[in-house]
């Protein structure tokens, strides 16, 4: 019997604590108190990759429930990211558009925030985005459908709902004055033309070999192929894009850059930095100075994928 008793008592001194940390767990929290948690890290987001503070505030709004969904609960992810292919963290499976969908899990919800922007940098097909100012949400908004950020038809409505329901633009204001690449005025720094690339050789085509930062490069002609040009210089064509930085599906235009072998890690002595000018891309930077696109993005620290703004200072050694 006092066993029993005992035994009793020690359930009913459990049933509070248990009924307390049940309610705590289901405790939501308002939009409010989602922005007020969440936004400074939006902040030094947009800072460090130069996504809106308000886009990436409103995505984790609508993606998450202000947080209170079970895979931003379960998984501390806000923004509705998939495994996708070579993700090799922790996964969280879940019912979604087919069953038993594997979605990322993080540590915390601020890992979650840093991968949603990296995602965004890295894939080509969101890097028109970065032509946009950070401070026009709008645009950025149709621009992650227009990538196929998500299905449904209305999701620019809903994220541009949400920014102006909640004032989040006001986090876009003023956040670009502590970035890491710093503006300067077009001329502050060295370049290199084309027009300058030295002569070293002539090929039995006929064709002409340049060199430039110490590394051997033709100029494109019409009617060039990569099969062609890994015939002609009895190299393997997968070689030519390696060396160039260039995706499969590149297509090779005339007066285009083309080096023979595997690029620099930095420029010659006398190129130290670079202006961005007008039209220019990370990628046409590597090539004009010789310099491998991924060493490009770790010495100016910026995540790969994302594109500069014109008047950027970008160092090349």
């Amino acid at each position: 019997m006092r066993t029993n008793l005992v035994k009793y008592l020690i359930v009913l001194m459990i049933i509070p604590v248990l009924s307390s940390s049940s309610i705590y767990a289901q405790k939501r929290i308002s939009t409010e108190e989602y922005i007020k948690i969440y936004k400074d890290i939006a902040i030094r987001k947009q800072k460090e990759f130069k996504i809106p503070a308000s886009i990436t505030l409103a995505q984790g709004i609508l993606e998450s429930g202000s947080g209170n969904s079970n895979l931003a609960k379960k998984a501390n992810n806000h923004f509705g990211i998939k495994c996708h292919k070579g993700w090799t963290g922790k996964k969280y499976i879940m019912d979604d558009d087919a069953k038993d969908e594997c979605f990322r899990k993080y540590k915390k919800a601020e890992d979650s925030y840093r991968d949603h922007s990296k995602f965004l940098t890295q894939r080509g097909r969101y890097t028109f985005l970065f032509d946009y100012k950070t401070t026009d949400y709008k645009k950025w908004a149709y621009g992650l459908k227009k990538a196929g950020y998500a299905t449904n038809p209305k999701y620019p409505q809903l994220l541009i709902k949400i920014i102006e329901k909640y004032n989040l633009d006001q986090y876009d204001k003023n956040q670009g004055k502590k970035s890491k690449t710093k503006k300067v005025k077009t001329g502050a720094s060295t370049t290199v033309l084309v027009s300058s690339f030295k002569h070293v050789d002539t090929w039995e085509s006929g064709r002409k070999i340049y060199k430039n930062n110490g590394k051997k490069l033709i100029i494109i002609e019409k009617g060039d192929t990569f099969y062609g040009l890994a015939d002609e210089f009895e190299i393997y064509y997968w070689q030519i894009r390696k060396h160039n930085d260039l995706k499969k599906d590149h297509v090779l235009k005339i007066d285009e850059i083309i080096y023979l072998e595997k690029k620099s890690r930095k420029a010659e002595k006398k190129h130290k930095y670079h202006t961005v000018a007008a039209g220019e891309t990370m990628h046409s930077i590597s090539q004009l100075f010789g310099v491998r696109l991924s060493r490009l993005y770790k010495m100016n620290n910026l995540p790969k994928g994302i594109q500069v703004e014109t008047g950027t200072k970008l160092k090349l050694r």
